[in-house]
């Protein structure tokens, strides 16, 4: 289904739009064609005064601050290069962005980004940025449970791997909420907006 409506008090959020993340091989679109798709939704949601939250993840060298839980592919402690969790230039650096730090795949566990939205008086996110499947998606649940309205730009995001974007974007998003593309998006964004 594509995206239908847009509530006049619509945030848009951005994951993980960062050097390291960035750079990265993503599939169907480059991490650079997504920032661009993310740049034209930030300008939009801008200039109807409307919320931009910008995500990243972060963490200790070291692995004190990562999940706990035991896993079949474990993350191994590492050091990281330097300036590897920095929001890209392209879409850093407007005063009135609002930053979230993650330590785990979801924006909303163990962060302020609900009492951000909420404060603000939010029912709707836009979501953008990488990946797919596992930053994107955990956040997408985490706000459909939290009973936001949820809109996906499909064409904003792009995974590692070709079929779990596509299990992601075909499969899981529609039982969460609408998708559409960045135009489509930024159109209903026009409409909704009142002042």
């Amino acid at each position: 289904m594509t995206v239908t409506a847009l509530d006049p008090s619509s945030a848009l959020v951005i994951i993980d739009l960062q050097n390291a993340i960035v750079g990265a091989p993503m599939v169907p679109y480059t991490g650079p064609e997504v920032v661009a798709r993310a740049v034209e939704l930030a300008r939009a949601f801008h200039e109807h005064r409307a919320p931009v939250v910008l995500v990243r993840v972060t963490a200790r060298a070291d692995g004190s601050d990562a999940a706990p839980g035991r896993s079949e592919i474990p993350t191994q402690p590492g050091s990281l290069p330097e300036g590897w969790d920095v929001i890209v230039d392209d879409l850093a650096g407007h005063p009135d962005d609002i930053t979230v730090t993650k330590r785990t795949w979801g924006a909303f566990y163990g962060t302020d980004l609900d009492l951000q939205l909420r404060r603000r008086g939010v029912t709707q996110i836009v979501l953008a940025g990488l990946t797919t499947s596992i930053g994107v998606e955990s956040t997408a649940r985490a706000a459909y449970e939290r009973g936001y309205h949820v809109t996906l730009a499909t064409d904003a995001m792009a995974d590692l791997d070709l079929e779990a974007h596509r299990n992601s974007t075909q499969r899981i998003f529609p039982l969460l909420g609408q998708t559409g593309s960045t135009t489509e998006i930024v159109e209903m964004l026009a409409k909704a907006r009142t002042w």
